[in-house]
């Protein structure tokens, strides 16, 4: 996300299917589009029913990578059994998402305990997204009315087993946004409300014992989000893009009573964005891309913007996650995604943590926070697989290091063999280096292939367990992802080599050198090539089908 810099790429696979339609402190939503399926040898019935045949499936599949047994859609696409798991930051309690009645709604037990409740009673679109507020005792999430995604604040207390749900942000045609806590002050958060100006987000700062909403920092005109400094709590940071010339400015202020100032601005084609305040003030923690040509961390002066440090950088892609030290705002490690997460840490006992969860991780699978408790002794982590569901566990520091399993995101996938994933590279016809993600249908014989092409074209493939990937893999056909130059992470030139070539050009050539590839390397069946893909996915689909 280029506002609120959280790597979705990292996120477990479950908790990506939930990341809709807000991300907690950003100003910008992240949307699920419908998919429309075209192919261009087959219908997309075919894709699902054709390859089901039992002949079809013997003839192509001498080696299958998945199960024998057809994967029941309602298995693949079905809501997970339990997704995104947190801990409350005095460790109390743990809240999770569940369905009940069908629907995703927020569960909760008390650590250690069997006493499983569930705090919310939504029945038409289900909750997606929730988090605790730094009193330990009050769920926060968002929902809209009906799915007309006005999304609002809504808050539950999940120590009181009858408490009723509240509208933080009651007000009727408005949206909610830019959600932000801090461990300073439990009683509080800030919250981003359009209501005077539906093409403006002001800044509130709500009381959660009474609800109580007053005016923090109203919206001068063209903020599209807000950050904070830590330690007062107060609004000190603003994202402005300018329409004239498309660049995006970070300005900040000494205190809340304080003249806003431009800090650092990036021209149309540079990448960057604000990350924390360092704690003596001096200086700031930003991503830029200027003078280099991927995003790195790096340290500005807090009243020039002049570069002071380059704390960490990949030239081939940007980068993709900071965990900071909570109190002393030091880097802890930056994360990398050229194709699979890549850590450096700078801390040891950091990085012997993740060394030992690593350890006790299922074969292949990547390791992430899900969350943590306020002293960091008790950490919910997420074993993401490429071949099968999320699996969660408890990292107990307290208790030496211990790791205890959760529970496992879709339980019922673990009747089935899935497909391994392999990230692989593919030169484009004028050298271009792509990183693309395979699921075979067969380890040793060419197979139907169905080209998925990922929506955007400003975001990108990553690894992990794809539900359509196994869907179809399952019924014979092998999937192929690419990123093709317009996608996000690989740095400014990838990014801006899609310009003025959606559908046409290099950025479709791109699609067809990777299918050529797949042939010559004896994965594909050059006569059964299909292709499908939802929002750019789809109009590549249709450019493919010209």
């Amino acid at each position: 996300c280029r506002a609120c810099r959280r790597d979705l790429c990292a996120e477990p696979a479950d908790a990506m299917l939930l990341h809709l339609p807000l991300i907690v402190g950003c100003a910008w939503t992240h949307r699920s589009l419908p998919i429309r399926t075209h192919a261009v040898s087959r219908s997309a019935t075919a894709v699902a029913d054709g390859a089901s045949n039992a002949a079809t499936r013997a003839a192509v599949r001498m080696a299958a990578t998945t199960s024998d047994a057809i994967i029941p859609k309602s298995v693949l696409f079905g809501n997970p059994e339990y997704a995104s798991p947190i801990i409350s930051p005095d460790g109390v309690l743990l809240a999770y998402l569940r369905p009940d009645e069908g629907v995703l709604n927020v569960w909760c037990r008390t650590v250690g305990a069997s006493d499983d409740r569930v705090i919310t009673k939504d029945r038409y679109r289900g909750i997606r997204q929730a988090f605790w507020a730094e009193d330990s005792k009050t769920l926060l999430y968002m929902q809209d009315d009906g799915g007309d995604e006005n999304f609002h604040l809504w808050g539950i207390d999940a120590t009181t087993p009858s408490s009723a749900a509240r509208d933080l942000t009651p007000f009727p045609g408005a949206k909610a946004q830019n959600v932000v806590t801090n461990k300073r002050f439990p009683d509080q958060l800030l919250v981003g409300i359009n209501k005077r100006d539906p093409t403006q987000f002001d800044m509130y700062r709500c009381t959660l014992a009474t609800g109580e909403l007053t005016l923090d920092t109203e919206n001068p005109g063209g903020v599209l989000g807000w950050g904070t400094e830590d330690e007062s709590f107060e609004v000190r940071e603003a994202i402005v893009m300018n329409p004239a010339d498309s660049s995006t400015t970070v300005r900040v202020r000494d205190s809340a009573g304080d003249e806003w100032r431009d800090l650092v601005t990036f021209p149309y084609g540079e990448e960057g964005n604000m990350v924390e305040f360092a704690r003596d003030g001096k200086s700031v923690l930003a991503l830029s891309t200027l003078g280099r040509e991927t995003q790195a961390l790096v340290r500005l002066d807090a009243t020039t913007g002049a570069e002071l440090e380059t704390i960490a950088y990949d030239p081939k892609s940007n980068t993709a996650g900071i965990l900071l030290d909570d109190d002393t705002k030091e880097v802890r490690a930056v994360s990398f995604n050229y194709a699979r997460t890549e850590r450096r840490f700078f801390d040891k006992e950091l990085e012997a943590d993740f060394r030992a969860l690593e350890a006790a991780a299922p074969g292949g699978a990547e390791v992430s926070i899900a969350s943590r408790t306020r002293d960091e002794q008790t950490w919910i982590v997420a074993f993401r697989r490429d071949d099968g569901p999320t699996e969660y566990a408890v990292y107990d520091k307290e208790a030496g290091g211990t790791v205890s399993p959760l529970f496992v995101s879709q339980p019922a996938l673990l009747e089935y063999r899935l497909a391994k994933m392999e990230d692989v590279r593919i030169t484009a016809r004028d050298g271009l280096e792509l990183v693309a993600y395979l699921t075979r249908a067969d380890s040793d014989a060419p197979t139907p292939l169905v080209l998925l092409v990922h929506g955007g074209p400003w975001a990108r493939d990553g690894w992990g367990f794809n539900a359509m990937a196994q869907w179809m893999a399952n019924r014979g056909y092998a999937v192929l992802q690419v990123n093709y130059r317009g996608s996000s992470g690989y740095g400014k030139s990838f990014l801006h080599k899609g310009d003025k070539q959606w559908g046409v050009g290099d950025m479709q050539h791109d699609l067809s050198d990777a299918v050529a590839w797949a042939v010559k390397e004896g994965i594909a069946r050059e006569d059964r090539v299909c292709i499908f893909g939802g929002s750019y996915g789809g109009d590549a689909t249709f450019a493919g089908l010209n």
